[in-house]
């Protein structure tokens, strides 16, 4: 079942056919419109997000889709359902929705006119949600997710959000706020301190400081109970100096080298070191993360980032800027004439 507003035979998207530097192969040019098929939906893109993950699979972390040689890149977005597959409510046309994984194993990603998803990656955006929120959400606040609660509630629990002021960091610390827990996050210097704190973090540490542990303690005397680390190599000695007799230290990212685990220390600790993944979480986890996101942002407790926006005709450039470390969230605009 389709809404008369979109039919259009092609579309205009951004496209790599080889990996390499986002100059040299994302173009943006017209491709072929996709049409739903069983138990998926189109969506009329209002912002695709960009995350680290978009640029490694452009870099060439992942293969080109062998069906169709091209790749229509970012994870991430927002818009209006506007064509239903076989097996999909039709009720869903017109509906608001933010996108999670759009381009995993499939061609379409979010950085076009249209994208096809399973009906199930296409989560309904409460009216209070701007489009923006909604393209930011994805990536980090699943992953941020999955990380506080793979182990169960955090109600009264300490938590230390490692790298407060990234995206997963600012939606690990929210969703940490609103399920209970004592939230501390470290950070690198003043702006990013700020950053934490526009987020809700009232307990803000500089790991650089010489007394940072100490800093920390004063906060949660018992310990720490769930660590969010963003950089296991580099936070692990900190991690450990502040950690609670059975712990858990959750990573979710990788630093080039290895941590130097001392395992007699986190074995007389009981500590538990858990990796997550989006890709290879269960469906369960994402069905939670889903369940549980939506319900904030209904309450109105998540908030946006510092945003920076490019049209997408320069999508090559907010790949470029979130491959060099930008601040805040990238999102493209592909029409933000959909509210």
């Amino acid at each position: 079942m389709s809404d008369p507003i979109a039919k259009l035979v092609v579309m205009r998207a951004a496209v790599y056919r080889e990996h390499g530097p986002a100059a040299d192969v994302l173009k943006v040019e017209e491709i072929e419109t996709p049409s739903p098929g069983p138990g998926e939906v189109r969506v009329r893109v209002a912002y695709s997000g960009v995350n680290p993950t978009d640029w490694k699979s452009r870099s060439g972390t992942v293969p080109l889709p062998r069906a169709t040689h091209f790749q229509v890149p970012n994870q991430d977005g927002s818009g209006v359902i506007d064509e239903v597959g076989p097996g999909v409510d039709p009720a869903r046309v017109g509906q608001r929705v933010w996108l999670y994984m759009a381009a995993y194993r499939r061609p379409y990603g979010s950085a076009a006119q249209f994208t096809v998803i399973p009906s199930d990656q296409a989560i309904p955006l409460p009216d209070n949600a701007s489009m923006q929120l909604g393209a930011s959400l994805g990536v980090p606040a699943v992953t941020a997710h999955r990380c506080l609660f793979a182990d169960g509630p955090i109600d009264g629990k300490t938590v230390l959000v490692a790298g407060g002021a990234g995206a997963v960091g600012h939606f690990a610390i929210q969703q940490a706020l609103a399920a209970g827990a004592t939230v501390l996050t470290t950070v690198s210097g003043d702006a990013k301190l700020a950053l934490a704190r526009e987020a809700g973090a009232r307990h803000v540490v500089n790991y650089r400081s010489p007394d940072a542990a100490d800093q920390i303690r004063a906060v949660a005397p018992e310990g720490v109970d769930r660590f969010i680390e963003v950089a296991p190599a580099s936070n692990l000695r900190l991690d450990l100096d502040v950690a609670a007799p059975n712990a858990m230290i959750v990573c979710y990212a990788a630093e080039p080298q290895p941590p130097q685990l001392v395992v007699r220390e986190l074995m007389n600790r009981n500590l538990v070191l858990r990796f997550v993944l989006l890709y290879t979480m269960p469906d369960v986890a994402f069905a939670d993360a889903a369940a549980d996101l939506t319900g904030a942002l209904t309450a109105g407790l998540l908030t946006p980032l510092p945003t920076t926006v490019f049209p997408l005709a320069d999508t090559a450039a907010a790949h470029d800027a979130v491959e060099g470390g930008a601040v805040g969230k990238v999102l493209i605009a592909v029409d933000d004439s959909i509210a």
